[in-house]
């Protein structure tokens, strides 16, 4: 199987135990290794079942952390991961809002799942976060188009740690075949761009003094 990135190895993802599921999953995997670009196959929560070289090299560089680790939960990584923006380039318009609306059809399509429940909670004890979810996500998507929240076709901006690659777009392209479907996997794969193209600008939104949160893009909500 594939390389998990971002820090120490976690405990292979429970499958099926049947042996054309796994011997399919170790196919996909290396197939997973042919490809250039960070590639990655996540489940329902968005733990990461396989990554390739090219995704662990992407995140080479992030700082360790318990719960927010890349190739560990790529979902908690976007939203908690304190340098997530570092490697994620206009981070919370970008990445942060986009995903804070795939945990929201995630909800709706499974209520009661207890991984999906626990970013909602840790979400609620983050302010700006939750601000964020409640407030900042429902007039986003009305000023964007509920098209804006789909990952598939997505490009957005990295800050690839190569420095031949440096500021970099990437499209997001989701290519799930029926066997990974019917597991609850979705592949997706970041295409980087062509570097000469101009990316767009990032805008950095200040940070207030003593804010805890690394989100800023959505004030809390008023008293």
């Amino acid at each position: 199987m594939a390389y998990q990135a971002g820090g120490q190895r976690p405990a292979p993802r429970p499958v099926p135990d049947t042996c054309d599921t796994q011997a399919y999953l170790q196919d996909y995997g290396a197939l997973l290794e042919y490809l250039s670009c960070p590639s990655l196959v996540v489940d329902r929560q968005w733990n990461v079942v396989m990554a390739n070289r090219a995704f662990e090299a992407l995140f080479c560089g992030v700082r360790p952390h318990p719960t927010a680790m890349p190739g560990e939960n790529f979902l908690r990584f976007v939203l908690f991961h304190p340098g997530a923006g570092e490697v994620l380039g206009d981070h919370e318009p970008g990445w942060c809002l986009p995903m804070l609306a795939q945990l929201r059809s995630a909800l709706e399509a499974c209520a009661h799942d207890q991984e999906l429940q626990a970013i909602r909670r840790d979400i609620a004890q983050d302010p700006l976060m939750e601000a964020a979810y409640r407030q900042g996500l429902p007039h986003w998507i009305r000023a964007v188009g509920e098209a804006a929240t789909r990952l598939d076709g997505a490009v957005r901006l990295l800050h690839h740690p190569d420095p031949r690659r440096g500021r970099v777009e990437c499209r997001i392209v989701e290519d799930s075949p029926q066997p990974l479907r019917e597991l609850g996997y979705r592949h997706l794969t970041m295409v980087l761009r062509d570097p000469r193209r101009p990316a767009a600008a990032v805008r950095r939104p200040r940070r207030s003094r003593g804010a805890s949160s690394h989100l800023t893009v959505v004030p809390a909500a008023e008293s």
